[in-house]
């Protein structure tokens, strides 16, 4: 018991007088108890480094992680959008070529306007004007102006308008003006527009005379 004592009087008194010596002047144990102090201390702050670099690339990798989640999701979108944007292309292309079958070539014009002619026969009217006017060259067709002028009853003017909008090619009436006539009769008179396909010739011409134009804008 005495040597228990006489080992705790011993260890306590090498701490004794310890402040303002410097530490390689310490007795034995404080300089262990010191160096393990340190050591535990180089420790602890090495392992906090550790972990804000594992925190650090935990970061960058849910980072990563959702960039790559982003770009799936855009790409999923773009090709669920891709395949719309194909269907769409194919509606257009058959409302275009369903079109295109309505449209007469210029050789099929002048049966075209017997059409139109026989429309109003048909219906029993009378043609006080039947002018076909300038074709008008659009970008991919070009526009036929007809002033027409028909006179008869209220019914058979109106049959006619509904047979020109059944014709199997497309004829459109403009600018409709009705009037009433002395006899009783009616007299319509109206711009009938139809369209035609542009022949190889002209849809060269178009793209030349286009050309040019770019050239003398580039020119200014």
């Amino acid at each position: 018991m005495a040597n228990l004592k006489q080992l705790g009087a011993s260890l306590s008194a090498q701490f004794n007088g310890l402040n303002g010596r410097h530490p390689g002047q310490w007795p034995l144990l404080p300089r262990i108890l010191c160096g393990i102090g340190v050591l535990l201390g180089v420790l602890v702050v090495s392992w906090f480094g550790y972990l804000e670099g594992q925190q650090e690339e935990l970061a960058n990798g849910q980072a990563e992680e959702q960039k790559l989640r982003d770009a799936y999701k855009l790409k999923v979108q773009q090709a669920i959008n891709l395949n719309a944007l194909r269907e769409q292309k194919k509606q257009v292309s058959e409302y275009v070529a369903t079109l295109e079958k309505q449209l007469p070539s210029k050789a099929e014009m002048d049966a075209l306007l017997s059409d139109i002619n026989q429309a109003g026969l048909g219906r029993g009217l009378q043609f006080d004007l039947f002018k076909p006017g300038q074709v008008v060259v659009k970008n991919y067709y070009a526009e036929l102006p007809i002033e027409i002028k028909v006179a008869g009853n209220y019914h058979d003017i109106g049959a006619f308008t509904s047979d020109i909008a059944k014709l199997p090619r497309i004829v459109t009436l403009n600018n409709l003006n009705l009037n009433a006539g002395k006899d009783g009769s009616l007299a319509l008179e109206a711009v009938a527009k139809t369209f035609r396909y542009l022949d190889k010739e002209e849809v060269e011409a178009q793209r030349k005379s286009a050309a040019e134009k770019k050239n003398q804008g580039a020119k200014k």
